[in-house]
């Protein structure tokens, strides 16, 4: 069973029903992948989704990658990529996957950029911060970031987004 908690935690934020916003991309991206099984186990798998501004964002960053800014999104994976494949067999019950963090003020000004809503780039981040969760990174080359970028197109036309790198040239 996949649970996806969501916190909106800045005012920000337009009115949405954001939990199910974040379950349905949650539930997109994962089911691209070979862990979808892990959706439908017996074991409650959680990830966290909050929702909150750049000033927290800035901080996150700073603290756990050394980057003195926001960012549109950061993944906080609890489970290693190597464990993934064991979690629909485990006994504990419930898994904190990880926790997947949005900067409002960022991502507003990127889905202005995109000429895309607010809700539906952040729809695509949390299919982004979800593929992270899982391992994939698109920092480590031009086979993984092809690989991830895949997955997300794959599933943000799961959830009725237009590819998010078709205007990226380069």
């Amino acid at each position: 069973m996949l649970t996806v908690e969501t916190d909106i935690a800045s005012r920000l934020w337009p009115s949405a029903d954001w939990e199910a916003l974040a379950a349905r991309s949650v539930a997109a991206a994962l089911a691209q992948t070979p862990h979808g099984h892990i959706a439908d186990g017996a074991v409650n798998i959680e990830v966290g989704v909050r929702l909150t501004d750049d000033a927290e964002v800035r901080t996150l960053n700073r603290q756990y990658r050394g980057k003195d800014k926001p960012t549109n999104v950061l993944s906080f994976p609890l489970v290693q990529e190597d464990l993934l494949e064991g979690l629909a067999n485990s006994d504990d019950g419930e898994v904190l996957l990880g926790d997947i963090v949005l900067a409002a003020e960022t991502v507003a000004r990127e889905a202005a950029e995109k000429h895309w809503s607010v809700v539906d780039h952040a729809r695509h981040l949390i299919v982004h911060g979800l593929l992270h969760l899982l391992g994939y990174d698109h920092e480590l080359g031009d086979a993984e970031a092809d690989a991830m970028e895949s997955l997300e197109t794959s599933a943000c036309a799961a959830l009725g987004l237009p590819d998010p790198y078709a205007d990226i040239v380069g």
